[in-house]
C-alpha cells in the first residue's frame, strides 16, 4: 500500500462510512487510486463459464452499484468486475444510516436495500464500458414490485447486451422476503424466466446465481439441483450473513447483512459443500471474508474457480486486489500448480 493510499484510508475512516464510500468512488474516477493495470500470469489465467479471465480475483457487486467507475476498475488489477445490483426502476433503498463498520471484527454490516439509479441509467453507462474488461451485472428487483421474478428478466433484457455475464441475486437480506425466492419452486420459476430472457439476447452470456450463507444442507442441495436443471452457468457462494456469531463490536445489533472476515469460515464451508454436492459439475465463485492471498487460495482449494472481494477493500485499500492476485500466483507456484484451474477443489475435505 502506498503512503497516499494509507493516508486516504485513514481520512475516510474518520467520516460516515456511506459518505466515505462515495468519496472513494470519486477518488477512483479522478485518478487518485492505485491502478496497476492487468495482473496476470500463465498460472492465473483461467476460464469460467466460457469467460477468459486474466486472473481469478474479481470485484463483488455493491462497490460500484451504478457502473460509474468501469474504466478505472478495469485497470485496478481485478480479473473481472461485477457492478449493480440494478433494478428496473430507480430506488433510494432503505433509510440512512444503513452502513456500519465493525473494525475490530474486520467486518461491515449493510442494509442498503438495492439503492441504485435504475436499469436505464446503468445500461447507458455499461454501453460505454472499456474494451477488454470482463464486466458483469448483478440483477435485482424493486422493493415494491408486484412481480419480483419478472424484474430480474426485465433488467437482463435491457442491460444484457452490454455485459459479459449476469448474476441473479436472490440472497440479499435487505429486501423483505427476497430470500424466499431461494426456495426450490420459486427459484425454478424465476430462473426459467431469466434464462428465457437471456436466450433472446443478441449474444449468449452466462447467468450466475448468488446464494446466501444461511442455508441448510437440504436447502443447498435443492438450490444446486434447480440451478443445474435450469442451466445456470455458475453459482456465487456467498452473499452476506444474518448471523452475528463471534461479533464483538456494538454495531452487531444493527439489522442487515454482515460481510468481511467473520463470514470466511461459513461461506467457505458452504462453498466446499456445494462443490461436493455438484461433484464439480458447475463452476463456483467464492465470496466472503477474503482478505489475503491465502484466503483466496483457500476458497479455490475448497472448490471455487474464481473469487470476489469487497469488504477487504474498505479496510486495506483498492491495492489489496492486485496484492491478492500476486500472492495467489506465488502460492500456486509454491504448491506446484501450473494453473489455478488445477488447484480447484483439491482441499475440499479440509473445509467440510
Amino acid at each position: 500500500m502506498s503512503t497516499l493510499e494509507s493516508l486516504g484510508l485513514a481520512a475516510l475512516r474518520r467520516i460516515d462510512p456511506e459518505r466515505a464510500h462515495r468519496l472513494a468512488l470519486l477518488a477512483l474516477r479522478s485518478g487518485l487510486a492505485p491502478l496497476p493495470g492487468p495482473v496476470t500470469s500463465p498460472r492465473l489465467q483461467t476460464r469460467i463459464a466460457g469467460l477468459w479471465l486474466p486472473n481469478p480475483v474479481g470485484l463483488a457487486a455493491g462497490f460500484d452499484k451504478n457502473a460509474e467507475c468501469l474504466a478505472p476498475l478495469a485497470r485496478a488489477g481485478f480479473g473481472f468486475v461485477e457492478v449493480g445490483a440494478a433494478t428496473p426502476r430507480p430506488q433510494p433503498g432503505n433509510p440512512k444510516p444503513r452502513l456500519f463498520r465493525l473494525p475490530e471484527d474486520g467486518a461491515v454490516i449493510n442494509r442498503f436495500g438495492f439503492n441504485n439509479d435504475g436499469m436505464e441509467a446503468i445500461a447507458a453507462r455499461l454501453e460505454k464500458r472499456p474494451e477488454g474488461a470482463v464486466v458483469g451485472l448483478n440483477l435485482g428487483a424493486n422493493k415494491d414490485s408486484a412481480d419480483r421474478a419478472e424484474d430480474f428478466a426485465t433488467v437482463l433484457s435491457r442491460c444484457g447486451p452490454h455485459v459479459d455475464f449476469a448474476t441473479v441475486n436472490v440472497s440479499s437480506p435487505n429486501t423483505e422476503n427476497l430470500r424466499d425466492l431461494q426456495g426450490a419452486a420459486a427459484l425454478e420459476a424465476l430462473l426459467q424466466g431469466v434464462i428465457e430472457a437471456r436466450n433472446w439476447l443478441p449474444t449468449r452470456i452466462p447467468v450466475f446465481l448468488k446464494i446466501a450463507p444461511d442455508l441448510t444442507d437440504a436447502e443447498l442441495a435443492d438450490i444446486a439441483r434447480v440451478a443445474i436443471y435450469r442451466g445456470v452457468d455458475a453459482i456465487i457462494a456467498t452473499n452476506t450473513t444474518l448471523s452475528r456469531r463471534g461479533i464483538s463490536n456494538p454495531n452487531r445489533d444493527e439489522k442487515g447483512g454482515l460481510s468481511g472476515e467473520p463470514l470466511f469460515a461459513r461461506s467457505t464451508q458452504i462453498l466446499a459443500r456445494l462443490h461436493e454436492i455438484t461433484d464439480g459439475t458447475i463452476p463456483l465463485i467464492g465470496v466472503g471474508g477474503i482478505t489475503t492471498g491465502e484466503d483466496a487460495y483457500a476458497k479455490i482449494r475448497a472448490g471455487a474457480s474464481a473469487v470476489q472481494l469487497y469488504t477487504a477493500l474498505a479496510y486495506h485499500g483498492l491495492s489489496r486486489a492486485a496484492d491478492i492476485a500476486h500472492d495467489l500466483d506465488t502460492l500456486l507456484e509454491r504448491d506446484g500448480f501450473a494453473n489455478v484451474a488445477d488447484a480447484v477443489g483439491t482441499g475440499r475435505k479440509d473445509f467440510l
